[in-house]
């Protein structure tokens, strides 16, 4: 498996959050990185984006983008047309569509249960979610090779929660065998859908307690150098609501939101704690080598290179609360080619293919603003800049 274990190849990576029929814009996103960015050697999903990253790992270079088409094509079926009133009717058809999910589903994704949850008091999964998802394990199971998965070069990890102890899990295929159920456990989020089971415990959406990988890539890689294409789907930051239906879609992407500042910020804060304590290990005397404690400073002394471009969706006219469950053609179509062209946009800056050199560096692909960077070593509290 090509995955980073060979400490010092440059690993280049793909982290793709959760967010519903908003992950069509990965998929445009991808499409860009296919045609113009290095190999992706380690996919990492959460929720929707372990359902792209699985099609992507699951199938041969020359597939993917047309495998993605493929279930974006069968989710977005129900409502297949495109009106032709114009953005001013944007709103009531984009309400009106997601209506027709919420009582419908989405083929080859999720259908409601008939009769009601209310009805079933027994724990079974009917009693646990207005939705099966069945049709989705048939999806995955038609359009993703989970042998490739398995013995192939692309490392696949996506995260879910156990439902008994609340602990976070990745299911990672550089430590596991993995199949469609792991995939349906990372996007199981409740009360839509049920828990999957997994070797005996029951698992939800990762989305629930953090809906991006990020963290999980940065702290588990040994590569000399990691390059991140992160592409979110809800933004950290946004206007002022003025009404309550603007109310209730801030706050879901304050919810969601990746908190990539936070996360970023912390890495810095590694660099520069490693750089000090290699210039301290410099000066100790010989015989201090073996002192456990000088073993333990050792040990988080090396440091690796960290260029992470970000791409966040941007909210579309008339999108509100329901986007994220808003499964019309129109929308879908609208997702891809902003993730296409925001990708493509962010690929044709050659700062990002410069090797990390020991530091961190973001480039804000939706910002033109300039890399933010911080060489090993430096104060990263001098160059923080929200996000």
């Amino acid at each position: 498996m090509a995955d980073d274990t060979k400490a010092g190849a440059r690993t280049t990576a793909l982290v793709l959050q959760g967010g519903g029929a908003l992950g069509a814009y990965q998929a445009g996103a991808f499409e860009a990185l296919a045609q113009h960015a290095p190999r992706i050697d380690w996919l990492a999903g959460i929720s929707i984006g372990a359902i792209n990253s699985a099609i992507i790992a699951g199938n041969p270079p020359d597939k993917r983008v047309e495998r993605l088409r493929d279930f974006w094509t069968t989710v977005s079926g129900r409502v297949a047309f495109n009106p032709m009133f114009g953005e001013a009717f944007d709103g009531m058809f984009l309400g009106a569509s997601a209506m027709t999910t919420v009582l419908t589903g989405a083929p080859g994704f999720f259908t409601p249960r008939v009769p009601s949850p209310h009805l079933h008091l027994d724990g079974s999964p009917g009693a646990l979610s207005y939705y099966d998802t069945s049709e989705l394990r048939s999806t995955l199971e038609r359009l993703v090779d989970f042998d490739r998965i398995n013995h192939g070069e692309v490392r696949l990890s996506v995260g879910a929660v156990n439902v008994r102890t609340g602990n976070f899990t990745y299911f990672d295929s550089a430590e596991r065998k993995l199949g469609p159920e792991h995939i349906l456990a990372s996007g199981a989020l409740p009360p839509g859908f049920p828990p999957v089971e997994i070797d005996g415990e029951a698992y939800w959406d990762g989305g629930l307690v953090s809906n991006t990988p990020l963290q999980y890539v940065m702290d588990v890689s040994t590569a000399h150098d990691l390059l991140v294409f992160q592409v979110d789907l809800f933004g950290a930051r946004g206007p002022m609501p003025e009404n309550l239906a603007q109310v209730a879609r801030r706050a879901k992407e304050i919810t969601y939101s990746s908190r990539t500042r936070l996360n970023t910020d912390v890495a810095r804060e590694r660099h520069a704690l490693a750089r000090a304590f290699s210039r301290v290990l410099e000066r100790l005397p010989p015989e201090a080598a073996h002192d456990p404690d000088v073993q333990l400073l050792r040990a988080h002394a090396k440091t690796s290179g960290l260029t992470l471009v970000h791409l966040i969706y941007r909210n579309a006219p008339g999108e509100g609360f329901s986007k994220d469950y808003e499964f019309s053609r129109l929308s879908v179509d609208r997702h891809w080619r902003a993730g296409l062209d925001d990708a493509g946009a962010a690929l044709a800056r050659p700062d990002w293919r410069l090797p990390g050199n020991g530091g961190v560096r973001v480039f804000d692909a939706n910002n033109p603003d300039p890399a933010r960077t911080v060489a090993a070593g430096e104060n990263p509290k001098a160059h923080a800049k929200a996000h």
